[in-house]
């Protein structure tokens, strides 16, 4: 193949040549033309790998020696036997074609000599060998072998042999910039110094045969090298060839397929497509036309927004003009991106609803300021509605959410002025009060009387019951324009949802159509990209193809920018809040015509679910807060008149007015806001604690000085006193309504008080401590916050009265006080019994007590045990004390006792004059069974003294004389005794008087 193309490289015979190189001969006649020295392409510009160099050594070279004999140097070898051109077919057998038909493969019978070796008989051989054979491979795989280093060695021998004779030839011929038309190249190629110095003749043309076999060698060492470089490479040089004109034949038969090709589609394009693709193309221009009438028609529309926008803010319809607004810059980013004569409108309307931000921020401010600074007196109603909901939904949409901080600051001023108000108008109707000498606000207060005070105080809570009213009102309206944002927002989102999932699944079920079912618009989507159009024009003309309405495919900005334009003269007499829902559910169904492939600006723009919940919360805390600010202010007010102390002055029946005005107000403003506000309760309460000092300080000083007065005798009980005590017996623990004096019962005063039937003698300090710890009990009624506060003033009262009671009655201490001359028994009898009625009412006050705390706060009743405790001590402490009279009169009496006549004796005759007036002094006091067990204590007393008097005399229960003189004397002590009243029934057993005998 390669001598069909060009000329062979093959050597000639019969050529002169050295080192086996055959050149074209030369005519000898001619003369020796000098061949230019060209530089030649490097066919292996790398150095050849161990595998080429094995292929170097292996393989024919015209270079190499031939001193070693190979399969090479054969005359015919077997590949060009079994290749042989000049047979019709190729012998499938060389044997039986060398060697005749008669050769065939023959079986060699197995020697009878010979045993069969099977692999068993070297199994022992294997097991020795084993080891070393694995070390063997270990070591071969480490190792090169022979033949690679022989192989490696003789390509090195090779390349250095031809590197050597390569470096024969200079390094200017070898060198890419060289060129013989340089004269440094030239003259350095070709000495002409050298001739010319020479002289000329013979020597000159010796000199340039010299040169000229010079360069003939070094000619002759690079054809060398490039025909070994070649021989090499012949293989590969010849198969690339071989393919070059392969893919060449192949060239040919594809150009003249795809001119054929090209003749039918040309053909096929001329019968079968210039005709619709030119209906194709006339409906694309039809629709552009269509769609750019659409377009200037929206550009009209969209120049008539600012004058549109001016006319609703002219009318305050903010929602409106902000509607307008987005939608226009939803037309201009969508449907009028890039038309240069809008490229500032952008910017402009950016501007503008930063101004009507502002505008809104004012208005509301402006809203809130007037309605609630407006008369209180007017009904509580919202003032202006419909102004309000506007406010607060363009707000919302806007997404200034801090409005409620403006309302907030606005609520703060209004409530000053109410107190300032409420004061001025009641200073007004006061003539001792100058306004003009008096400024402050406080000194005008405290300059008032209590009613006066007290009056405005209830205006005051009047006041800010009805400023809560009014704030309520508009915080419903702002709560409910919320609320339906709220629920809008979620309705949006469940239509959003509800629309995504079917057209997911339509989609998912176009995902592949079939080849036959184009969808529409496909051919014209596929043309109009062709011809570098509207891609996604194409696609809203499409859609509307599949059977959806001409009027909702295109133009959907346009609508509605023409009607939100006309919306703007006829502004004045429309709802802003519908017109805005209105226009929001317009642009919905728009865009879900359009195939909702874009989100809508309006819900763009309105607060999340999470930010209107949070601005709810707010509102409500908007409430609280109001409620809050109503008390402080309150507060304010009450502090400014306790500041000089006026409030603690108050009496009871004030005070407890007070207290009730303000736990109404405190209720009525926690069923209106819902928030249990504490301060003014708070401030009430430290004034509480003021007054129940001063109250109980006043009784107790009271009380002091009725106890340091009293002379311990038997008071008369005024019948008031013992209605008093009635009321409590019917459970009634507070103090009965005054009656009239000209109603009142005319009845006489009674010696003892009836308490559940029994009769108690009192002194007039207790009548009056009976009515203390009913007001006592009065106050904790009207004012439960004090019930804890009250019951440690109460049981510290209790306490002071025991204890005075008995400084002054057992202590003798009404010796110095009242000046009496001796503390009686009498006094100690009667002291006795008020202490036993204290201990019976203290029961009931426990008990009315505990009604009025909280579980948590039963650990302050153990005072009324503690007091119960010490209550009974002292009275045991007083029958101790009278029997220890008693004891002593005994002792001292006894003493001088002799048995002698006459009898009795003036010893028991004494002994009984003092029982008799013992008796008569305590027994109308102390109730039966109580004198009957003092008078036994009393006579065992007696027995002991008599007893140790007659073991002193030695008179003994013998039936003596002195035995009989000691019987009668003990006969007429007990008939004495037992002749008093109550008495009667005494076991006077007096064999104990006796010693027993041994």
């Amino acid at each position: 193949m390669a001598s069909s193309h060009g000329s062979s490289t093959a050597p000639r015979p019969g050529g002169g040549g050295r080192d086996g190189i055959y050149r074209k001969e030369r005519d000898a006649s001619s003369p020796p033309r000098q061949r230019p020295v060209r530089s030649l392409p490097d066919v292996c510009p790398t150095e050849p790998t161990v595998a080429a160099a094995r292929g170097l050594r292996e393989g024919p070279s015209v270079v190499s020696e031939h001193g070693r004999w190979t399969v090479h140097s054969s005359t015919v070898n077997l590949p060009a036997a079994l290749n042989d051109p000049r047979l019709a077919k190729r012998e499938s057998d060389f044997f039986t074609k060398s060697w005749g038909l008669d050769f065939a493969d023959t079986e060699v019978m197995p020697s009878f000599y010979l045993p069969n070796i099977t692999r068993e008989d070297f199994g022992p051989y294997l097991q020795e060998t084993a080891q070393r054979e694995r070390i063997h491979e270990r070591c071969k795989a480490i190792c090169p072998s022979k033949d690679d280093v022989d192989a490696v060695s003789s390509v090195t021998h090779n390349n250095e042999k031809s590197r050597a004779e390569l470096e024969q030839v200079p390094k200017i011929f070898m060198k890419p910039e060289f060129a013989l038309e340089d004269p440094a190249t030239f003259n350095a190629v070709l000495p002409w110094s050298h001739f010319n110095s020479a002289g000329g003749g013979k020597s000159s043309r010796d000199s340039s045969r010299l040169l000229q076999e010079k360069l003939s060698h070094y000619l002759d060492v690079v054809e060398v090298s490039i025909a070994r470089q070649i021989s090499l490479r012949s293989e590969a040089f010849f198969h690339a060839m071989s393919s070059q004109h392969d893919l060449q034949d192949r060239l040919r038969g594809t150009q003249g397929a795809v001119a054929v090709l090209r003749g039918r589609t040309a053909a096929m394009q001329r019968v079968m497509c210039r005709g619709p693709l030119s209906a194709l193309r006339t409906a694309v221009e039809r629709g552009n036309c269509a769609r750019l009438y659409d377009k200037l028609k929206l550009m009209a529309a969209v120049h008539q927004t600012q004058p549109t926008v001016q006319l609703l803010l002219a009318t305050s319809e903010f929602v409106g003009a902000l509607e307008l607004i987005a939608t226009t810059k939803e037309v201009l980013q969508q449907e009028l991106q890039g038309i240069h004569s809008f490229r500032h409108l952008g910017s402009q309307l950016c501007e503008l609803e930063k101004l009507i931000d502002k505008m809104m921020v004012e208005d509301f401010s402006m809203y809130t300021r007037s309605d609630l600074n407006r008369s209180l007196r007017e009904e509580p109603h919202v003032l202006e509605k419909e102004r309000l909901e506007s406010l607060v939904f363009g707000l919302l949409r806007q997404r200034k959410l801090d409005f409620l901080d403006i309302y907030n600051e606005e609520m703060i001023q209004a409530a000053k002025g109410i107190v300032t108000q409420c004061v001025v108008d009641s200073v007004v109707n006061i003539q001792d009060i100058d306004a003009d000498v008096v400024t402050k606000l406080a000194d005008q207060m405290r300059l008032m009387t209590f009613p006066q005070w007290f009056d405005l105080l209830q205006s005051v809570f009047h006041s800010f019951l009805l400023f809560l009213q009014r704030v309520k009102a508009t915080l419903s309206v702002i709560r409910n324009v919320v609320l339906e944002a709220l629920d809008s927002n979620q309705k949006s989102r469940l239509l959003a949802e509800q629309s995504t999932a079917p057209a997911a699944a339509a989609a998912a079920g176009s995902a592949s159509p079939a080849p036959h079912q184009a969808l529409p618009g496909e051919a014209e989507i596929a043309y109009l990209t062709h011809e570098g159009l509207f891609i996604s024009d194409a696609l809203s003309e499409a859609q509307p193809a599949c059977g959806a309405p001409q009027e909702q495919s295109a133009g959907v900005g346009p609508n509605r920018l023409q009607q939100g334009s006309a919306v703007g003269p006829e502004v004045g007499s429309s709802d802003s809040a519908s017109g805005t829902t209105e226009s929001s559910s317009g642009r919905d169904q728009g865009f879900h015509a359009a195939g909702g492939a874009v989100a809508l600006s309006g819900e763009d723009m309105m607060p999340s679910e999470l930010e209107l919940g949070r601005v709810a919360n707010n509102i409500q805390e908007l409430l609280h807060n109001a409620s809050d600010l109503s008390h402080d202010r309150c507060v304010k007010v009450l502090m400014a008149r306790a500041k000089d102390g006026s409030l603690e002055r108050l009496s009871a029946a004030e005070f407890v007015g007070l207290s009730q005005a303000v736990e109404g107000f405190a209720r009525s403003t926690e069923e209106l806001c819902c928030r249990r506000s504490v301060s003014l309760r708070g401030a009430l309460q430290s004034q509480a604690n003021r007054f129940v000092h001063r109250f109980h300080e006043e009784r107790k000083t009271k009380l002091s000085l009725l106890l340091d007065n009293e002379r311990w005798k038997q008071a008369e009980v005024p019948v008031e006193f013992q209605h008093l005590v009635d009321s409590i017996a019917d459970g009634r623990i507070a103090l009965p309504e005054r009656k009239p004096p000209g109603k009142a019962e005319e009845r006489k005063p009674g010696e003892f008080l009836l308490v559940d039937g029994q009769k108690y003698a009192v002194v007039g300090t207790l009548l009056l401590l009976i009515r203390i710890f009913l007001e006592y009990c009065q106050c904790i009624n009207d004012i439960p916050s004090i019930t804890t506060d009250m019951l440690a003033r109460l049981a510290d009262l209790f306490k002071h009265f025991n204890s005075r009671s008995c400084q002054l009655v057992l202590g003798a201490g009404a010796l110095q006080v009242v000046g009496l001359k001796t503390i009686t028994t009498k006094n100690l009898a009667l002291a006795s019994r008020c202490l036993q009625l204290v201990v019976h009412y203290i029961p009931v006050i426990r008990t009315h007590f505990e009604t009025k705390l909280q579980p948590k706060q039963y650990s302050v009743l153990r005072h009324f045990d503690h007091i119960t405790k010490d209550y009974n001590d002292h009275i045991a402490e007083i029958s101790a004390k009278l029997v220890a009279i008693m004891d002593s009169l005994f002792e001292k009496v006894l003493s001088k006792y002799e048995v002698k006549a006459p009898m009795p004796s003036a010893c028991f005759r004494q002994v009984c004059k003092q029982v008799s007036k013992m008796h008569e002094a305590i027994s109308e006091l102390l109730p039966e069974q109580q004198t009957q067990t003092l008078f036994c204590r009393i006579n065992g007393s007696f027995k002991m003294h008599l007893k140790r008097q007659l073991a002193r005399l030695g008179v003994v229960n013998d039936g003596g004389p002195q035995h009989g003189l000691v019987m009668v004397d003990v006969a007429f002590y007990t008939e004495n005794l037992l002749s008093l009243r109550t008495l009667e029934s005494m076991d006077l057993t007096m064999a104990d008087i006796w010693e027993h005998k041994r």
